[in-house]
């Protein structure tokens, strides 16, 4: 059966895909498989798509849109699993602005309920030469590999928080920008979370010469049973690009289900770390972090950031009841520049302004 698609989401990137697209009654009900859905209903707040090129763009009502199958686990929005077996005209929910969808069990009431997606197929791509043999589509095709295994790692700098929305994607981005500007070849990374290219644009705009995510891995959203083999491969491939250093974003917080804990708790991974910057929204988050940073990871905190820092409230009792620095991304980028290149100048780094 042929379909024309209104939207294509930006969480199928790693498979080419045609607005006239042929589509199978047959849908694999396993993470990463592309489908096809119509949308059902209107909505006034969280109501847009990420296409392929990064654009927001507004669904309506009788939308047919090409998504990824998927979960999510996110405390500022929606929360859902995948169902074990699924048919056309069986109804999903839109669970990410990225294109996921899956079986909504959560949501939080800034964001009202998620758009109903109607199951149209199953994605059907043909990687054989004239033939007519279609096979489901998945995000896993034309994925990142596991890279050079001899490659010599690199000093990274992550960036982890408290929670979402706590100031992570601006200051990896702003240090990005300052690492770049002192002559640094900066390789990028979302490592952890849901798919969307969002926060990887940014990262590119701010002067990363590569910037990928784990869905460019083939992964539509981390766990702790993917997130390490995810991040190694990701750092093998920013290596390979050339990347003198790295800027690691972990996506949601440092306490979660997208395999953050993980990471931070491998040992191979810990050895590559060149610092740690810690975003947190208050002084209690500040103090929460740097205990389970220390107890359960055993790794120092760097610098502070995000908005506990927004002014000298939060910097005060950072600095003086827990003895760490802060510096405002925001308001103070050079200086957060000036102190990640420090760190990084102990790790050997030829650093040129």
């Amino acid at each position: 059966m042929r379909l024309w698609l209104d939207k294509i989401a930006s969480a199928t990137a790693n498979v080419p895909l045609r607005r006239d697209l042929r589509v199978s009654e047959r849908i694999v009900a396993r993470e990463g498989y592309i489908v096809a859905g119509r949308i059902r209903g209107e909505k006034s707040a969280y109501n847009q798509l990420e296409d392929l090129h990064g654009r927001m763009v507004a669904l309506h009502d009788g939308d047919v849109i090409a998504g990824v199958l998927g979960q999510r686990n996110a405390l500022h929005g929606y929360s859902g699993f995948l169902p074990e077996s699924l048919g056309t005209g069986d109804t999903l929910q839109l669970l990410n602005l990225g294109g996921v969808i899956g079986k909504c069990t959560s949501q939080n009431p800034d964001v009202g309920r998620p758009f109903d997606v109607e199951l149209l197929g199953a994605a059907l791509v043909f990687p054989e030469f004239e033939s007519r043999d279609g096979v489901p589509a998945h995000i896993g095709m034309n994925a990142i590999g596991d890279g050079r295994r001899d490659a010599t790692p690199v000093p990274v700098v992550f960036v982890a928080g408290t929670c979402m929305n706590s100031g992570k994607t601006l200051a990896a981005c702003r240090l990005i920008r300052q690492l770049t500007q002192r002559g640094l070849t900066v390789g990028a990374c979302k490592l952890t979370g849901v798919a969307l290219r969002r926060d990887t644009l940014q990262m590119s705009d701010h002067g990363a010469q590569v910037a990928v995510s784990f869905s460019d891995a083939g992964v539509v959203t981390t766990t702790p049973d993917n997130a390490v083999r995810v991040a190694r491969q990701l750092f093998a491939h920013l290596v390979e690009r050339g990347a003198q250093v790295v800027v690691a974003e972990l996506g949601d917080g440092i306490l979660g289900e997208y395999g953050v804990a993980q990471i931070l708790s491998d040992a191979e991974l810990k050895k590559q770390a060149a610092a740690i910057v810690l975003c947190a929204n208050d002084p209690v988050g500040s103090w929460g972090a740097q205990r389970v940073m220390k107890e359960r990871f055993d790794l120092p905190i760097d610098v502070v950031s995000g908005p506990t820092t927004d002014n000298a409230v939060g910097t005060s009792y950072i600095k003086q009841q827990l003895g760490l620095e802060a510096i405002n991304a925001r308001t103070h980028a050079r200086e957060l520049g000036d102190f990640i290149a420090g760190c990084l100048k102990k790790r050997g780094v030829e650093i040129g302004a």
